[in-house]
């Protein structure tokens, strides 16, 4: 088995005979890919002590200009993930607290008359910063909520009749309680289908939790954590993980997982166009950060469950069988056809990711060994 950070062919191999396309990424761009992954990775692993899948998948979800929810019950650092990887960028940060009494325009800003200049000025509101985290999104009404949905989806903000851009790099992570309904609003379809993941934390285990107990011992790791990497590095990043190669094959496949969930009898809603390309950006991003310029099927299987379960709405029935959308995606990736000859490897475990990500390969991507 291999680790996720190591390049699975030789830099400018497609791993199947073919030359990759003039302007993908070379080995220098992917080497500074891993190393500030590998600084952002270990500042948040600071915090959350335990969970590299859900580290792995945030830093997928930046890299592939995704935005990311983060659902677990009451205590389990779900808002302590969000701001861990906020201060880990030197980018503007703010953080919306979500009440039922929260306004569209506490969000977007407002339009104030200027009785100087005798004229309307715009306020910006939190909205306008490189990193949004959205505490308990929830709890604000489907008004409020919707004042997200054109930030998300097209990086703007419309404010009477005028519309102001949102600058790269855009990132919207929100967190939501599942256990405590009472006084809460479902996200509707319109505004999950934004989301690129969605991750679970869960309790950590009895080692990591005793580690997190001595690491908070008498400081608070989030307020000595320092950024490590700034706004314009990661707008190369995400320049980097565009030019990542995928080819037709697995374009395909990635179109035939998706189309599978619309005719799933256990769904009232499939995954949509959108969570396509989400699926195809994510995948990119996930190749980018083992090392390769090139996407194989296991990076899409790999990040096939943070980014369509979410999306998939299970029918009565489905839900009094206890069926979950995880279940089912697990199920299509064992039924859809995998390509043959795309450099289909075994999936990374993540344990050894973090590994690597942690220092195991601090010279940056290596070439990968066979298995």
């Amino acid at each position: 088995m291999t680790s996720g950070f190591q390049a699975a062919a030789p830099l400018g191999s497609s791993g199947n005979g073919r030359r990759p396309a003039e302007g993908h990424p070379g080995e220098a761009e992917l080497a500074e890919l891993h190393s500030a992954a590998q600084r952002i990775a270990a500042n948040v692993e600071r915090v959350l002590v335990g969970k590299p899948e859900v580290v792995r998948i945030a830093l997928v979800t930046l890299l592939a200009e995704g935005h990311l929810l983060v659902e677990d019950v009451p205590g389990v650092g779900k808002t302590s993930l969000a701001k861990a990887l906020a201060r880990s960028i030197d980018c503007s940060v703010s953080r919306i607290q979500f009440t039922p009494d929260l306004l569209p325009s506490d969000i977007t800003g407002v339009s104030i008359f200027n009785r100087q200049e005798n004229e309307f000025e715009f306020r910006p509101g939190p909205v306008f910063a490189n990193i949004v985290v959205g505490d308990e999104i929830n709890r604000a009404s489907p008004k409020t909520q919707s004042a997200l949905l054109e930030c998300m989806e097209e990086r703007q903000v419309t404010v009477d009749g005028r519309t102001h851009p949102l600058h790269a790099p855009f990132m919207v992570i929100a967190t939501q309680n599942p256990v405590e309904m009472e006084g809460t609003y479902a996200l509707p379809e319109a505004q999950r289908d934004r989301f690129t993941a969605r991750v679970s934390i869960g309790y950590p285990d009895p080692q990591a939790e005793l580690a997190m107990v001595d690491g908070h011992a008498g400081r608070d790791p989030l307020a000595e954590l320092r950024p490590v990497s700034d706004a314009a590095q990661v707008r190369t990043l995400l320049s980097t993980v565009r030019r990542v190669l995928m080819s037709p094959d697995v374009r395909r496949y990635a179109v035939e997982l998706v189309s599978a969930t619309r005719r799933l009898p256990e769904l009232r809603l499939g995954a949509s166009p959108r969570a396509t390309l989400q699926l195809v950006q994510a995948a990119r991003a996930h190749a980018a950060l083992a090392g390769r310029d090139f996407v194989v099927p296991d990076d899409v299987q790999a990040v096939a469950i943070p980014v369509l379960a979410h999306r998939l709405v299970l029918t009565p029935e489905a839900q009094a069988s206890r069926r979950s959308p995880a279940d089912l995606v697990r199920g299509l990736l064992h039924q859809v056809p995998v390509p043959q000859g795309a450099g289909a490897q075994r999936p990374t475990e993540p344990a050894e990711w973090l590994r690597d990500l942690r220092g195991a390969n601090p010279a940056g991507p290596q070439q990968q060994r066979t298995t």
